[in-house]
């Protein structure tokens, strides 16, 4: 039997909290990591700096990741919270003039005056606080933050893409280093994106595109700088 929890969860809308906090951070750990690791290998005629570069930005990188996003979302969340404890000493104070406002909102979205308001008094009836979180806040279980589960998802698929740049540093020749770390990087930003796109519904082919122009542009000025200003150790 079709209940509406499971047609939500056939809907890609379901995930976006989580897909979009994984697939940052997946995506900054392989380009940020494989960014650094140009830079170093640009400048160095040997491993081991290239190596230690990488292990540091892979640790701090998912720390901050984590902690940047936790902090982000609780700020979200706390939003929230003030919103809805408002929202329930108006609905103390003026019950009345916040029913009325739930009609309008109802009325603006296309229902007759008279069904607008019997819609609002019974789920006023129903869940007073629920139907103004969700019609006049826009707050609803799929949008809500949840700061722990992003932290979690950002610092794991930062750590996650992050590894796959440190394999390349362990394993390829350092001789022309920067460019196996280009190729590898390449392959695997195409591949979270189509996997990302695939997640999400999405059109894969833009989503590709989009992640390998940008993770293109950014390791090409990294192994610039290395260039630049590197001095070979």
């Amino acid at each position: 039997m079709l209940t509406i929890d499971n047609y939500l969860d056939t809907h890609y809308i379901g995930r976006s909290n989580w897909l979009r906090a994984a697939v940052l951070g997946a995506n900054d750990g392989i380009i940020s990591v494989s960014s650094l690791a140009i830079g170093v290998a640009a400048a160095s005629s040997t491993r081991e700096p290239i190596l230690l570069a990488t292990v540091a930005g892979l640790v701090a990188g998912a720390l901050s990741m984590a902690a940047g996003e936790y902090v982000s979302v609780s700020s979200q969340t706390d939003t929230e919270k003030a919103d809805i404890e408002r929202e329930a000493l108006e609905l103390k104070e003026m019950p009345e003039e916040e029913l009325n406002m739930l009609a309008q909102i109802y009325e603006r979205r296309g229902l007759k005056k008279a069904t607008a308001m019997q819609v609002a008094v019974e789920l006023t009836a129903h869940d007073a606080l629920g139907a103004h979180m969700r019609d006049e806040l826009g707050i609803n279980e799929i949008s809500q933050a949840n700061p722990i589960q992003a932290a979690l998802a950002s610092g794991a698929s930062f750590t996650a893409g992050g590894l796959l740049p440190l394999l390349a540093v362990l394993f390829c020749p350092v001789k022309q280093m920067e460019y196996y770390l280009y190729g590898f990087t390449i392959i695997s930003l195409m591949i979270l994106g189509a996997v990302a796109a695939k997640t999400g519904g999405s059109h894969i082919g833009k989503a590709v595109l989009r992640i390998t122009v940008w993770g293109t542009i950014a390791m090409g000025l990294s192994g610039l700088v290395g260039y630049i200003f590197g001095v070979k150790v």
